[in-house]
């Protein structure tokens, strides 16, 4: 809204409007709040909320790919050890007591044994080709059955880690192939046993196995046995060593002892010929010789 100025009337009738004051005052108020509105202070920057959204989400998924990284190298090594295995746990091999067994067979066989025919009389019952073959049989059982356990054990694992691709196609064929192997092993010996005694094969793998148990027990007790004596004579020695070691240095010190004592033998003697020396010298003075000095 503009000023109204004052009218002035000029001598000639002209008229004339003031209107500096109103100018100038308008331009003074509007300098003043200019002035006033430049020198208002300011309150404090805040920080802008979404910086610390922006962090947080970055904190997040560094955690995450952290996380997701160390589960992934994981599984990785995970899955290179067990693509990286050859299976030379199953490069299984028979016992050599197959082969002792077959080349039995034939030295019974040309004794006149033959498949299924009991022994005639109680002597060949008890030392004939029956019981031979029979003896050798037990024999292959035994040595069979750290096989035939090792397969069992490892056939629910090796099963769980094919189903999940987690082992390798030659670690598979391998254990493929050790697990065919002890299964004819196992029907062989079976089927040789019912040669020797129709119905054997029944119960033949389960007397192997308390065999083997009763074999494993007497080897462990021996070995217990064994590493007991070796620490009772170990024992003995070190005491033995300490009472010849306890008598050196009983001695070293009798020696030192003796020693110290020739030394101080030796010491008084030099220490008594140098008194005996010196007073032999002192004796050659003549006597009176200090009284006639006195005189003098």
């Amino acid at each position: 809204m503009s000023a109204t100025g004052e009218a002035t009337i000029n001598p000639d009738g002209s008229t004339t409007f003031d209107n500096a004051g109103a100018d100038s005052g308008d331009g003074t108020f509007a300098g003043e709040e200019g002035a006033a509105f430049e020198e208002m202070p300011m309150g404090p920057k805040g920080t802008d909320p979404a910086i610390y959204l922006v962090l947080g989400v970055l904190a997040m998924v560094l955690i995450w790919y952290f996380l997701y990284s160390r589960r992934s190298k994981k599984d990785d090594d995970d899955f290179a050890f067990f693509s990286d295995l050859d299976g030379e746990k199953f490069n299984l091999n028979l016992p050599a007591a197959v082969d002792e067994y077959y080349e039995v067979k034939d030295k019974c066989e040309d004794n006149g044994w033959e498949p299924g025919k009991p022994p005639t009389n109680q002597q060949e019952a008890a030392s004939g080709p029956h019981r031979v073959l029979a003896q050798a049989l037990m024999k292959r059982c035994i040595a069979d059955i750290p096989l035939v356990t090792h397969i069992q054990k490892e056939s629910a694992g090796m099963n769980k880690l094919y189903s999940q691709s987690m082992c390798s196609v030659k670690q598979w064929k391998t254990y493929q192939a050790a697990e065919a192997m002890v299964s004819a092993e196992v029907e062989e010996v079976r089927a040789e046993a019912d040669e020797i005694e129709p119905g054997w094969s029944q119960v033949i793998w389960r007397q192997a196995m308390q065999y083997h148990n009763m074999l494993k027990n007497r080897h462990e007790i021996e070995a217990k046995q064994l590493a007991a004596m070796a620490s009772k004579k170990a024992e003995q020695l070190a005491v033995k060593e300490a009472e010849l070691n306890k008598e050196e240095n009983e001695k070293k010190k009798i020696d030192d002892a003796e020693k110290a004592a020739e030394e101080l033998i030796k010491q008084e003697e030099r220490e008594k010929s140098s008194k005996e020396a010196f007073g032999a010298k002192n004796g050659g003075l003549k006597k009176g010789f200090l009284t006639s000095s006195k005189k003098k």
